[in-house]
């Protein structure tokens, strides 16, 4: 009887465990966010449950998703602004594939009050942990006013909060007391060493070839690596599958095509976008100019072919070339080569992989010739880029990255031949970089959401050259290494954390702490930088950079969502940061190693970012203001104390704005403030052999004249057909003619001997330009 009892009692234990299991089991429901119109894969796109708002997930920057769910009915609710509303109804009661679409947003005189800045969703501010990030509307961009015309996403970043130009004529920017090259620019994934056109008039980016643009400043995921202060992550379109479009623009100076379709309908598409100056044809036309030469082009190229509906591959590249010439006298070229191949692959209801192999290369070379005598300079730096990335949807509270990236680094320092200077050619340095990293995005409770990850990177230097070790700019040590060989290691931990708590339905805060490491250095003398810096790596002299920031931000919303007011602060502490110690000679008639010109030190940058964001209606834009301090202190510099770094401005203002008036006309204006660069003033002379010699005390103690500026534009779409539509933009640049300094140079006086006086050099006063955009 009591064995009868036991086993009755175990089969209802084991009924009711079974029955519990059932009650609890869970099901995937997957797949990818689709652009119904063109078939173009969105990127960050949140997917949500209506019945339980809670459970809701973005989709990764390949489109894919992945939600977890018990059995029952659903009702899937998309929605990005810029396109129109989708709801599905689901059962689920097995692992479901489910790929969604999404309609464009038809711009009407209906919609207009629809009009949006960004293309994500509206109260991503309150509940991403992710800081210091924004993400650029690429049909937004087309609206703003910029030089010559061109729509420009590096332009259009340096109006964020944080993100300062480097001045006029340069697309270098400065994040958060970063230099130039503590940015890592991707295109497809493939690093940009040189992202401007022109010595910095335009950048290498052609809007009408890209889908996406973003940008974080320091508080990276730990998929980045490689750079101390932030990530500006491009992508280009794929291409539309479904039709033939072509699109492009003629402007005063440069013109611009793109072609993109479907190879095989819905499974493949391509795209080709170019564009080109036509400045040195205007030169042709003088016949003391004729021969000159002063043009750029780029190509982007773009294929995709899907293998079945869970593989798809992919492949990007980007040629691009600046000529700059005065006939046969002084002839300059340099440029950017990227290409990528990409395999995205749904292992999985939940796992998702992405492997890349990724090549890049940038170069300059210059000639100057003059009778019988010749001077060439040529440099590069090339890198072939192995990356694996998986996605791992754990449930719907944890969406994990993991993976690793190997990079071969080849870099040719400048080197020189012919008949003015003796000749030296520098054997080629190479490196090997390696990354393993995991990040886990945790929505820990409702309110509270948590980033946190860590990233383990490696540099080690290779053989093929002699290296010198120096201590203060004093040799103290010369190896050779014979090629193949591992020399130098450095290893070096990143931990990343951020966290996102929601205080209610309109407001949040947020704070983080990041590490980053940077193990590839460009140096430059100049604020605006130009194509001669040179590229180098970690050394026996030289250590890999490393910046420890944290940040604290707030949150709040306003009007449904329709108003948005940011704030952060940081604090940033910088290690083995490198300047030219005093009286440096880099010129190019020398073979000496640069690295002798060098000295070591810290740095430190803190400051507070603010932007209100008007979202919808007519009227759009933001308002951003900067306030910050960046500072070094090296040891044999400045009296070993504590001075100006050269991208340290005191305060940075920008307000954009963009008005529809109809469905025809839009107007859009800007106007930007901003702090002098630091530089550094004679504070004497004296003349040796007949000769002005300027005498300079303190780095960086003096301030380049305040920089504003303001620009409007207006645009014009007469009526269209299906299948053809035309736009006009007419704009000016530098409205009110402001005469910022480009450049001041002191000199002896000649009308009052032994004054000295200073000439500014200014750039632009009023650039008006005029635009014809059309597409079909």
């Amino acid at each position: 009887m009591q064995t009868s009892f036991l086993k009755i009692t175990a089969a209802t234990a084991a009924l009711c465990f079974s029955t519990l299991a059932m009650a609890q089991q869970t099901y995937s429901v997957s797949g990818t966010v689709k652009d119904k119109k063109n078939g173009e894969l969105l990127i960050g796109v949140s997917v949500k449950v209506s019945e339980n708002p809670s459970i809701n997930v973005v989709a990764n920057e390949y489109g894919f998703y992945s939600l977890s769910l018990p059995e029952g009915n659903y009702t899937i609710v998309i929605s990005n602004p810029g396109y129109q509303d989708f709801e599905q109804q689901i059962k689920v009661d097995q692992n479901i594939k489910l790929d969604l679409p999404l309609f464009p947003a038809e711009t009407t005189a209906k919609a207009i009050d629809e009009v949006v800045i960004t293309g994500i969703k509206k109260d991503k501010n309150l509940t991403s942990a992710q800081m210091g990030a924004e993400t650029l509307s690429i049909k937004n961009i087309e609206k703003l006013p910029v030089l010559f015309g061109e729509k420009d996403v590096m332009k259009t970043i340096q109006l964020l909060p944080g993100i300062k130009s480097n001045g006029e004529g340069s697309s270098g920017f400065s994040v958060r007391g970063g230099a130039t090259d503590q940015n890592l620019i991707l295109l497809d994934e493939a690093p940009v060493y040189n992202a401007s056109h022109l010595l910095g008039f335009f950048s290498t980016f052609n809007s009408d070839a890209l889908k996406d643009a973003s940008i974080i400043k320091g508080n990276s995921p730990a998929q980045y690596g490689g750079r101390l202060s932030s990530v500006l992550d491009v992508k280009m379109k794929d291409g539309n599958n479904k039709d033939y479009n072509i699109n492009g623009g003629i402007g005063l100076i440069s013109s611009r095509l793109s072609v993109e379709g479907p190879i095989q309908k819905e499974k493949s598409s391509f795209i080709v976008s170019g564009r080109r100056t036509y400045a040195d044809l205007f030169l042709k036309t003088n016949k003391d100019y004729k021969d000159n030469k002063l043009y750029f082009y780029d190509l982007n190229l773009k294929a995709n072919y899907q293998i079945n509906e869970n593989n798809r591959i992919y492949l990007s590249g980007y040629f691009g070339r600046d000529v700059l010439g005065l006939g046969d006298t002084f002839n300059t070229d340099w440029g950017n080569t990227t290409a990528t191949l990409r395999w995205n692959s749904i292992i999985s209801s939940k796992l998702f992989s992405n492997t890349s192999f990724i090549y890049s290369n940038y170069d300059y070379k210059i000639s100057l010739k003059n009778d019988d005598t010749v001077f060439d300079l040529n440099s590069k730096i090339r890198d072939w880029n192995l990356k694996q990335d998986f996605t791992w949807f754990a449930g719907n509270k944890h969406s994990v990255r993991f993976g690793l990236q190997s990079i071969y680094h080849t870099l040719t320092p400048s080197s020189a031949s012919g008949t003015t200077v003796s000749s030296f050619a520098r054997n080629p340095r190479y490196s090997w970089e390696n990354a393993v990293y995991i990040n886990d995005d945790y929505k820990a409770t409702e309110k509270l959401t948590i980033n946190y990850g860590l990233r383990l990177s490696m540099f080690s230097v290779l053989g093929g050259d002699t290296f010198n070790t120096y201590e203060n700019g004093v040799l103290t040590d010369s190896k050779f290494l014979e090629k193949g060989k591992f020399g130098k290691t450095y290893t070096n931990l990143e931990p990343r954390i951020s966290a996102n708590y929601r205080i209610n339905e309109v407001s949040s805060v947020k704070g983080g702490y990041s590490r980053n490491t940077q193990n590839l250095h460009l140096l430059s003398n100049s604020n605006s930088g130009n194509p001669t810096d040179q590229w180098i790596g970690s050394s026996y002299t030289v250590k890999p950079e490393i910046a420890d920031q944290i940040s604290l931000g707030y949150s709040r919303n306003f009007n449904n969502n329709n108003y948005e007011l940011n704030a952060e602060i940081y604090y940033k502490d910088m290690k083995n940061q490198i300047d030219f110690k005093n009286g440096a000679q880099i010129g190019f008639d020398t073979g000496a190693d640069v690295e002798s010109e060098l000295l070591f030190g810290k740095g430190r940058a803190y400051g507070l970012e603010l932007i209100a964001k008007k979202k919808s209606g007519k009227l759009t834009g933001w308002i951003s203001y900067t306030l910050s301090k960046t500072e070094r202190k090296i040891n044999g510099i400045n009296n070993n104390e504590w001075y100006n770094a050269r991208m340290d401005k005191t305060h940075d203002l920008s307000i954009v704005a963009t008005y529809q008036l109809n469905p025809k006309w839009s107007f859009s204006g800007l106007f930007v403030y901003s702090t002098g660069n630091a530089v550094t003033f004679p504070t004497g002379k004296y003349e040796l052999n007949g000769q002005t010699v300027f005498q300079y005390s303190n780095r960086n103690a003096d301030r380049m004249p305040a920089y504003h500026r303001m620009d409007l534009s207006a645009t014009y779409e007469p009526s269209s057909n299906k299948r053809f539509r035309g736009s006009w933009t007419f704009g000016i640049y530098n409205l009110y003619g402001r005469e910022n300094a480009y450049t001041i140079n002191f000199e002896d006086n000649p009308d009052r001997p032994g004054t000295t006086r200073a000439m500014q050099t200014s750039l632009f006063r009023w650039v008006p330009n005029i635009t014809y955009n059309f597409k079909f």
